[in-house]
């Protein structure tokens, strides 16, 4: 089995963080979220993956990945340009698949439990097609599933005002290479794309059998702002911090802190976890870094309090007043201007941007 990991789409949820670069290499707890996916394929066996490029970060995601054997899978990289739905992304990946079944991974979700349970669950039975599927509370905002008490899919509605479960899919799927000719019998939809869900669905009307996967554990799409600090609290409370890095004297910490070893708390900052600092970065005398935020490489913080918060990186935040909720993008320097503004505002910075609070 093969795996076709999707990189491209603009990211416009996610602007102005996405001007300068693509949404899947924005990071959760000092990680992008790209690399999650990929340790998920891997971590079901699949090592051959297939990533599609859009026309925005190509380099980007190449430099970052390379050819894959840092992570133990080899990457072949697809070009899919302009964002044209779902099935079109898959159906760029049918000379690299070739006569195999594959996983297609949204490469900007990240979920707790991985892909495994769904590749061994379609590899169990004689299915064209497996999707990953998640209660929801608002299912008349997701393409929803029907099943029946077996759990093969009978039905799949978009968005429907009425939907018969809250069953919403969210990203994940295998096929069979039997989904290229549904693909290539698709019209595009209103919205002038090619949709996945209308290529499952022309498999059930040819009688195939669709498996489904209920996923338990949590599920993020990290397409917008909150959704990037939902998912870096998330993957904070479960992931094993490690502090490498140097902890001064006088300073106070608490909590699970993941430090890296050339990054310092010096004396007199306060920082509680869970935490994540990352490589080169100093939080300076007078600093409250508090829970669930996550401190990119190349940076200094300086007299600030900031919690439940992400700064990508190479960034200098030196204001005198308190940021939460809030995601600074790479290059992003904050300085005081005390008496302007209100405290505790929540705050987008994008790349390169200057600051004063």
């Amino acid at each position: 089995m093969k795996g076709v990991l999707l990189s491209g789409g603009t990211g416009s949820r996610l602007r102005p963080i996405t001007h300068t670069g693509p949404k899947q290499l924005v990071p959760v707890a000092n990680k992008p979220v790209l690399e999650y996916a990929i340790e998920d394929l891997k971590e079901a066996d699949i090592t051959e993956i297939g990533v599609i490029l859009g026309n925005k970060g190509r380099e980007e995601i190449q430099e970052l990945l390379g050819d894959g054997s840092k992570y133990g899978v080899d990457i072949t990289y697809i070009v899919q340009g302009n964002p044209l739905g779902l099935a079109h992304a898959a159906g760029c990946a049918r000379d690299f698949v070739g006569d195999d079944d594959f996983v297609m991974y949204l490469g900007d979700n990240i979920l707790k439990s991985g892909v495994t349970d769904l590749v061994e669950n379609f590899e169990a039975g004689d299915y064209r097609a497996g999707i990953a599927l998640q209660e929801v509370d608002n299912p008349q905002a997701f393409g929803i599933a029907d099943v029946d008490e077996e759990g093969n899919v009978t039905e799949l509605i978009e968005k429907p005002d009425e939907p018969p479960t809250n069953l919403a899919l969210i990203g994940m799927y295998v096929f069979s290479p039997a989904v290229f000719n549904a693909i290539d019998d698709l019209e595009p939809s209103w919205r002038g794309e090619l949709e996945i869900t209308d290529a499952i669905q022309d498999l059930l009307e040819d009688d195939y059998e669709i498996d489904s996967h209920v996923v338990t554990g949590w599920w993020k799409d990290t397409g917008k702002p909150v959704d990037i600090l939902e998912a870096n609290r998330l993957v904070l409370e479960d992931k094993d911090l490690n502090t490498a890095g140097v902890v001064e004297d006088g300073a106070e910490t608490d909590g699970r802190i993941e430090l890296a070893d050339s990054a310092v708390i010096e004396e007199g900052a306060v920082v509680r976890g869970p935490v994540s600092i990352a490589a080169n970065t100093t939080i300076k005398s007078g600093t409250y870094v508090g829970p669930y935020t996550s401190i990119g490489a190349n940076s200094t913080l300086e007299d600030i309090h900031i919690e439940n918060s992400v700064v990508i990186g190479d960034s200098e935040i030196t204001a005198n007043g308190r940021i939460a909720d809030s995601l600074l993008g790479r290059n992003a320097n904050v300085e005081s201007a005390d008496d302007l503004l209100p405290e505790g505002r929540r705050l987008v910075v994008g790349e390169n941007s200057q600051l004063k609070l």
